[in-house]
C-alpha cells in the first residue's frame, strides 16, 4: 500500500465517527502489513492503549476522539531539553529493559521522559477529572490491608492490586513493601514545571527507609547509583505493566509507574 491510499483511508476514518470502532481494528489490521509505513514506537502505543490510541495519520497520533496528537516534533534536544519539553517519540530515547539490574549510563533515564499532554488525554487534564478515576486498591490484604488510591484507567488498579496479591505471599520482601511513601498525589516534581506521574494515578512509591533517590545525594550534579530494592520486587512489578525508577542514572528506586508500553 502507498503512502496516498493509506492517507485515503484514514481520511474515510475520520469522516465517519459513528464506525470508528471497527474501522480502527481494519486499519491496525492494515498496519499490522504496512509497519515499514508507521512508526515503529508509534505502533507500540497503538497496540498498548487501544481503546484511546485508535490509528496514525503521518505523523500524528489519531485518538478515539478523532483528535490528533503531533508524535514526533523532530526537533535535536539536549537531555535537558528533552526532559522539560519532549515529544512522544522523545519519551522512548532511551529503552528499558526489564528483568536485569545494570547500573544505569550517564543520563540514561528510561520512562523518565514523559509528553505531559499524551498522560492527560488518557488519565485527566486536571486534578478533578484525574480524581473522577481512582479507585482504591487493597495493598497486602492479608497483611497490611492498607487502602491506597490509583487510576482505573487502562487496568492500572487492577495490575497494582495482582502486584500487591503476589507480594502479599512472599514474606521475605515485606519490609521493602509494607510502609509505601504514596500513590496519587497531583503535584509538581520538586523544583520544576512538569507535573509528576503521581498526578495521574499511575504511581507507587515503597517504603522510602530502604530507597535511594539521587537527588538526596547530589553534590553539585555529583552522585554514585545507589540501591537497596531487590530484583524479585522490581521484576513482579515489571511483569504486570510497571517501570521501576531505579534503572535510571538520576535514581529514584522507591518509584514505579505504569508504562507498559516501555516493556
Amino acid at each position: 500500500m502507498n503512502k496516498c491510499l493509506l492517507f485515503l483511508v484514514f481520511s474515510i476514518f475520520l469522516i465517519d465517527c459513528s464506525t470508528s470502532r471497527n474501522k480502527a481494528t481494519n486499519l491496525l489490521s492494515i498496519l499490522e502489513i504496512n509497519k515499514s509505513l508507521v512508526d515503529k514506537d508509534l505502533l507500540k502505543l497503538m497496540k498498548t492503549y487501544p481503546n484511546f490510541i485508535i490509528g496514525s495519520h503521518d505523523n500524528y497520533i489519531v485518538w478515539s476522539d478523532s483528535s490528533l496528537m503531533i508524535f514526533d516534533d523532530k526537533i535535536e534536544k539536549s537531555y535537558e531539553e528533552m526532559l522539560k519539553n519532549p515529544s512522544i517519540k522523545d519519551m522512548f530515547k532511551y529503552k528499558y529493559t526489564p528483568f536485569i539490574l545494570d547500573t544505569p549510563a550517564l543520563n540514561f533515564d528510561p520512562g523518565r521522559i514523559r509528553n505531559e499532554e499524551f498522560f492527560k488525554k488518557m488519565y485527566g487534564q486536571n486534578k478533578s477529572e484525574v480524581e473522577k478515576n481512582l479507585v482504591t486498591v487493597n495493598w497486602l490484604p492479608n497483611n497490611i490491608n492498607k487502602k491506597i488510591l490509583v487510576t482505573k484507567i487502562n487496568g492500572v488498579s487492577d495490575s497494582l492490586q495482582k502486584i500487591s496479591d503476589e507480594l502479599d505471599t512472599l514474606y521475605h520482601l515485606h519490609k521493602y513493601i509494607d510502609n509505601i511513601g504514596g500513590t496519587y498525589n497531583w503535584r509538581y516534581i520538586a523544583e520544576t514545571e512538569r507535573l509528576s506521574a503521581h498526578s495521574f494515578g499511575i504511581a507507587i512509591d515503597i517504603n522510602i527507609k530502604y530507597s535511594n533517590y539521587w537527588c538526596w545525594d547530589n553534590n553539585n550534579n555529583r552522585f554514585e547509583y545507589k540501591n537497596q530494592i531487590p530484583l524479585e520486587i522490581v521484576s513482579i512489578f515489571e511483569k504486570h505493566g510497571f517501570i521501576w525508577g531505579g534503572k535510571w542514572y538520576h535514581y529514584d528506586t522507591m518509584h514505579f509507574e505504569y508504562r507498559p508500553e516501555l516493556l
